[in-house]
């Protein structure tokens, strides 16, 4: 009697759900705990199936992006609620409030003369207690000394970045006794442009740095050593490309 009655459910099932394939009915049945995790794919959507019945084994993912809209940059700054990303080219790492220059409120309208005078002694304060003691004005000055040689030496934000985070590090370890903050902050972007193969050689740096080459090579030696930083030899053939374009010599003659 146990035979018939489950032949007659399974038939009962499949009469109920005719459009129902094997391999749905199969997936039904697979309890999730039991899958082999070599039979788990990722989807491009980023679902976790089970590859051979095609069981959605997880959907639910978090959304990290924002809960508004937007389709231009105008509209995007507008609903943004969020500042600037951490940096290490700035000393406080950008975390600090700043105050806008614009003397406007918040609908957009000129604020009165009064106000104007009180913002703008809101602004020289909140400039002050940004840098609170003599390392914090040594770390603004030699960073602001950093961006200044990478812009004009062409350098992308990574190698800045690598600089900074070199500077920093000879801060801490006090390696600037007796050293100028313009010879430690040359050296650490030399170091950071060499660590991130980019050929800048010491012939071009001089002419930006605020000292002479001798003092920035042996400032360089020095916290390279000290810090333990890892540079292997510069490659002369990562400046025949620039030197190639600077005397205006095409790829075929090279």
């Amino acid at each position: 009697m146990a035979g018939p009655t489950r032949q007659r459910q399974a038939a009962s099932t499949t009469e109920t759900h005719p459009e129902q394939s094997t391999a749905e009915r199969d997936a039904e049945a697979i309890d999730p705990s039991t899958v082999d995790p070599d039979e788990v794919i990722k989807t491009d959507d980023g679902e976790l199936m089970h590859e051979p019945t095609g069981l959605i084994l997880e959907d639910e993912q978090i959304d990290h992006g924002p809960e508004w809209r937007s389709f231009t940059q105008t509209e995007r700054d507008e609903k943004s609620r969020v500042g600037a990303p951490m940096t290490e080219m700035m000393h406080d790492r950008g975390l600090t409030t700043t105050i806008g220059w614009q003397n406007k409120d918040a609908y957009g309208q000129s604020i009165s003369s009064e106000k104007r005078t009180q913002m703008h002694r809101l602004r020289k304060w909140q400039k002050r207690i940004r840098t609170q003691d003599a390392k914090e004005r040594n770390l603004k000055h030699a960073l602001g000394e950093i961006d200044r040689m990478a812009s004009a030496l062409g350098v992308p934000d990574a190698t800045r970045e690598m600089a900074s985070v070199i500077y920093r590090r000879a801060l801490s370890e006090d390696l600037l006794r007796g050293r100028s903050i313009e010879s430690v902050s040359t050296a650490a972007l030399y170091a950071a442009c060499r660590q991130e193969n980019i050929p800048r050689s010491l012939s071009e740096i001089t002419p930006v740095s605020r000292v002479d080459r001798k003092e920035i090579g042996r400032t360089y030696r020095y916290i390279s050593n000290e810090l333990g930083l890892e540079i292997e030899p510069a490659d002369p053939k990562q400046y025949v490309p620039r030197f190639a374009s600077k005397l205006d010599l095409g790829s075929a003659r090279l």
